[in-house]
């Protein structure tokens, strides 16, 4: 009940800021119909809808991590979270209080990101839910990686680190918006032995249907996500005993 209490507290002080949350929805649409436009106007399929849809609902994503630092980087530098402290609030309590209200922005984005992917053709079945459910993991890993940059940096280096160096890690070593395999060598195994990649092969695959290539990168993901998390989890308490 604590920690749903403040999972309350952290969904309201997302809906007093409807401009980053518009951003939020906003951001993949705009690349959307960005990738699509630049589609329709070569002659070679670079970015096709089958593809572009699930590389944009994972690349979307780094926004959820700018927002989850940007929060909890922000009450830690208040005096709210100070007074938090001296409550039976436990740093997995709070760390949960922040993940749970983000949850539903993810899937709101996704669904946002599938809904209008159908103007350029995406198929209209069984497998958006399913993409949606795939995602869901890279959702946690995306919100678990602000959260730790949160709880040991302040918001204007959360900004730099889950802004820029974040957004651009994850546009070069997934794979969405090239084939890695035009790389190859050392580039291709650092990509691979992340998690980014790996989100977007379990989304394409959704896509596609092909239900026995989800689960390897959707382990990788995982695991990546506990990891994350555990850190964050550490990185919190450490800081509540300072």
């Amino acid at each position: 009940m604590r920690m749903r209490a403040f999972a309350l507290r952290t969904w309201k002080e997302i809906l007093r800021d409807p401009l980053n949350i518009a951003f939020g929805l906003g951001f993949p649409l705009v690349l959307l119909l960005l990738m699509s436009t630049i589609q329709a106007n070569i002659p070679i399929a670079l970015f096709e809808i089958g593809r572009l849809a699930p590389g944009v609902m994972v690349f979307g994503l780094s926004f959820l991590s700018l927002f989850s630092g940007m929060l909890i980087a922000k009450d830690r530098t208040s005096s709210f979270l100070t007074r938090l402290f001296a409550s039976p609030l436990t740093s997995r309590d709070f760390i949960a209080g922040y993940t749970l209200p983000l949850l539903p922005m993810a899937v709101m984005q996704g669904a946002v990101c599938l809904a209008f992917s159908l103007i350029w053709g995406f198929p209209l079945n069984a497998k958006m839910l399913l993409l949606l459910a795939v995602n869901i993991p890279a959702s946690v890993l995306f919100i678990g990686i602000g959260l730790l940059a949160g709880s040991v940096l302040t918001d204007k280096q959360v900004g730099a680190v889950c802004g820029a160096l974040l957004t651009n890690i994850s546009a070069w070593l997934s794979g969405i918006w090239f084939d890695l395999n035009l790389i190859g060598g050392a580039f291709k195994k650092i990509a691979y032995a992340l998690p980014f990649v790996h989100a977007f092969e379990a989304a394409k695959a959704a896509a596609a249907g092909n239900l026995d290539i989800i689960l390897p990168h959707l382990v990788w993901v995982g695991a990546y996500a506990l990891a994350v998390f555990a850190m964050a989890v550490f990185a919190f308490q450490k800081k509540m005993r300072g």
